[in-house]
């Protein structure tokens, strides 16, 4: 099996790709007006318009609904992460802050809403985690 993205809903896709390509410096690859991906690293953010949820399964999923998922990137500097979105974001759920696992971490809301972590190991614990792969 092979993990291959997660998928955001939304009622603006050109408005949260702009988002997501500003906050990552990533380009997206449109397939249609109603879908785009943007690949960073090893991992794909996919983000779509209602039109395409009922060719899953009508009423299966809603925009800005989400309260449970956190969207994480790993950054080489979340304070200058932070600073760069400073006039992007408008509603930083908590500034940059040491956790106590060893991460630095920049917890913001996207224009859905949804939660987006931008981290970076700081401790070094959490530096062999990330070269240890885990």
């Amino acid at each position: 099996m092979e993990f291959v993205s997660i998928r955001i809903i939304t009622g603006d896709v050109a408005r949260l790709v702009d988002f997501y390509e500003r906050a990552t410096g990533a380009r997206a690859a449109w397939a249609t007006e109603d879908f785009a991906e943007i690949a960073v690293g090893g991992a794909t953010l996919a983000i779509a318009g209602t039109r395409t949820v009922p060719l899953f399964a009508p009423g299966s999923a809603r925009p800005a609904a989400n309260d449970s998922v956190i969207t994480e990137f790993l950054v080489d500097d979340v304070d200058l992460v932070h600073e760069n979105l400073t006039s992007l974001v408008t509603d930083f759920v908590a500034g940059p802050t040491t956790m106590p696992w060893g991460n630095r971490s920049l917890l913001l809301r996207d224009p859905d809403g949804n939660l987006v972590n931008f981290f970076t190991p700081v401790t070094p614990a959490a530096i062999a985690r990330r070269k240890d792969g885990k």
